[in-house]
């Protein structure tokens, strides 16, 4: 052939079967994270309220799917509308994209991508649901999930990761998260508790998780499903750095674990399960926005303060007045700014981009960037969030009554209960639950032996 027509073959991208098989292992291993989640949360939280915090992560599987489907895929990765949002109407309702359209620039479908993303936006409000625990009407809170994705997510998702988004184009560095979703979440909940308050006993009564052997199995799931979360970001294994992230996601996940051990050890003189767990979530919160960019002994840096710093954070709700149920601001919120900061620091140069953190000789300049993404997100979330709280709030009410909130959640907002205790099957709300046995909270270790209904 001539030479022309030869380059020309060359370089036409063509759909990868062995990327397109890939991508889609990874969409559902994000999607797995979501029910992760919900055993995660579910665990930490008291005997009457666990079917509640199950579902607050559940329902976003349902709603979430409908409006990507809708619009929110257009939204977050259509054509850029002044770098703010995008728009394409090939992309509403998913009705204009052929079987085998690519990608523009990759060699999956574009419905793989949209798959992908879509466990993205799934997982994202699941998140800010931990914070809310024990206390919101589940009709408010999916009407939350719905208001939130679409004046939110679908426009910060935008911003970092969209062709043509004002975050994206300044080079802000976050390889799977850090700021769309780790930062958004933990700003979002942030803003609503300021608007809805602290549970009733708050400070006062034992709040401590009912099952820390389902708080470890929805950690274990959320560590596993995280490998797809993390290494399918590159959107495909050509070039080797989803297999850095991959490594790295392992690495940090390990050294956070450990970090946030240590210091429980010194600081309350106990390692606990719900400890361990914490920890190698912070560590993989950290470590989404940083794996593409750090070496192996960077991920051990960023694991590492990431633990150190979430574990300190945890206890600020108690010094500061605010009601975090589950740690959302102090892993979720630290944990992201703590990653997507450190990319500043730590970034080699050598994996994902040429940009080099200050550690490396790159001087301030990626640092600030990635300060400029963090805080612009962070303030946006935590201001409209709270703002969708209030008018919600105020036409509906968020809060359950606190009769209801005494007496549990589980039977007013699903007449169910988690586990029967009369041995006849079912656990309807008519049945009464026992008292479930007194465990250990996060920041008292094994000193309060107390039974806490």
């Amino acid at each position: 052939m001539p030479p022309g027509i030869t380059t020309l073959a060359a370089d036409k991208i063509e759909l990868s079967a062995a990327n397109t098989g890939f991508m889609l292992i990874c969409s559902a291993l994000v999607m797995l994270m979501t029910p992760g989640l919900a055993f995660f949360y579910g665990g930490m939280v008291r005997v009457k309220s666990t079917l509640n915090m199950l579902m607050m992560s559940f329902i976003s599987l349902g709603i979430v799917t409908i409006l990507w489907v809708l619009y929110g895929f257009s939204l977050a990765f259509g054509a850029d509308v002044g770098s703010v949002i995008g728009w394409s109407s090939d992309y509403v309702g998913l009705s204009g994209i052929g079987i085998t359209e690519l990608w523009d620039g990759y060699t999956i479908p574009v419905y793989v991508f949209a798959v992908f993303q879509l466990m993205f936006a799934i997982i994202t409000p699941a998140l800010i649901s931990g914070a809310l625990a024990d206390r919101v009407k589940f009709t408010a809170w999916a009407l939350f999930v719905t208001l939130w994705v679409t004046v939110v997510y679908f426009p910060v998702a935008h911003w970092v990761w969209g062709s043509g988004g004002w975050l994206f184009e300044m080079g802000v560095i976050d390889f799977a998260g850090g700021t769309a979703v780790h930062i958004n979440a933990g700003a979002a909940a942030l803003g609503v508790i300021l608007v809805i308050g602290k549970r009733v006993g708050f400070k006062k009564d034992p709040m401590r998780p009912h099952s820390l052997p389902l708080v470890m199995l929805g950690a274990g799931l959320l560590w596993f499903g995280w490998f797809g979360f993390n290494a399918g970001s590159w959107l495909g294994n050509d070039d080797g750095v989803g297999a850095v992230m991959f490594l790295n996601t392992q690495i940090a996940t390990a050294a956070a674990m450990l970090a946030w051990l240590a210091y429980e050890k010194i600081r309350h003189g106990s390692f606990t399960t719900l400890g361990a767990a914490s920890g190698a979530v912070a560590g993989l919160v950290a470590i989404t926005p940083a794996g593409g960019s750090v070496s192996p002994l960077g991920a051990i840096a960023v694991g590492a303060i990431a633990g150190l710093l979430c574990a300190m954070a945890v206890g600020l709700k108690y010094k500061l007045g605010y009601d975090d149920s589950l740690d959302v601001i102090g892993v979720h919120l630290v944990g992201g700014v703590v990653g997507s900061l450190l990319v500043g620091f730590f970034a080699t140069g050598g994996v994902q981009s040429d940009a080099k953190g200050l550690f490396y000789g790159g001087g301030f300049d990626q640092l600030g960037k990635q300060a400029v993404g963090v805080f612009a997100v962070l303030a946006y979330s935590l201001v409209v969030s709270a703002l969708l709280a209030f008018v919600i709030d105020k036409a509906m009410g968020m809060r359950v009554p606190e009769d209801d909130e005494v007496s549990g959640i589980d039977q007013v907002e699903h007449a169910e209960t988690a586990y029967d205790f009369s041995g006849a099957g079912g656990g309807s709300a008519s049945r009464t639950a026992a008292p479930a046995p007194g465990l250990t909270d996060r920041a008292g270790a094994a000193k309060n032996k107390k039974v806490d209904a």
